[in-house]
């Protein structure tokens, strides 16, 4: 089971705004090795070709078959399947047949590094921008210890969940505090509140196992 329960503390339409919202809270308690990971789906050729046009850096693996891996090496693994830089994707789009969605990911980069440019490049794709190695602060008022290992903000484009299952016309930012779950509720989820009303945001919804 999950160790962290995200809470939703904004969402809205305007990409931009979403993005400045979860960089505040982001600074909130940032580290000096806070890092950042993103990662979109990509549905059509065009946005695979597109996207990959903007971040050519960004690491691309399409769908596959168990069986077509299972007990192959790994420099053996059809094209897509074991991964390619942006750079690197093919143009032609017969070699996406069975394979899309694509995804498209940057990993454990030093924050400030993507995220602008991934927001602008992500259109109406679904994916996510993760903050992690943050420090939330005591509330010693509330009885709350501080929080670094299970501290993270998350901002959600153009879906409502983690597994990007649900599409959405909206982004939705996520604050992240460590799960403890007593009788069926999470006993931490004042701290959440507490936390956001540090930067002047909100607990809008209940929170999702990530």
């Amino acid at each position: 089971m999950s160790n962290d329960v995200a809470y939703p503390v904004f969402r809205t339409s305007d990409l931009g705004l979403a993005l400045s919202m979860a960089s505040r809270l982001m600074e909130f308690d940032r580290r000096e090795d806070s890092r950042v990971t993103a990662y979109a789906e990509l549905c059509s050729v065009a946005e695979v070709q597109r996207v990959a046009r903007e971040l050519p850096q960004g690491q691309y693996a399409g769908d596959f078959d168990y069986r077509e891996v299972g007990g192959v090496p790994r420099e053996q693994w059809p094209l897509l399947v074991a991964g390619l830089a942006g750079r690197d994707l093919p143009t032609d789009p017969a070699v996406y047949e069975g394979r899309l969605p694509v995804t498209c990911e940057l990993d454990d980069l030093p924050i400030g590094r993507i995220e602008d440019v991934f927001a602008a490049a992500i259109g109406p794709s679904r994916g996510w921008i993760n903050w992690e190695l943050l420090c939330w602060p005591d509330a010693p008022e509330l009885g709350f210890l501080g929080e670094r290992k299970h501290a993270e903000v998350s901002l959600l484009f153009n879906t409502r969940t983690r597994e990007l299952d649900e599409p959405a016309d909206d982004h939705t930012v996520l604050l992240h505090v460590r799960s403890v779950c007593i009788d069926g509720r999470q006993v931490r989820e004042p701290y959440a509140h507490w936390l956001a009303e540090q930067v002047g945001l909100t607990v809008i919804g209940p929170g999702e196992l990530w």
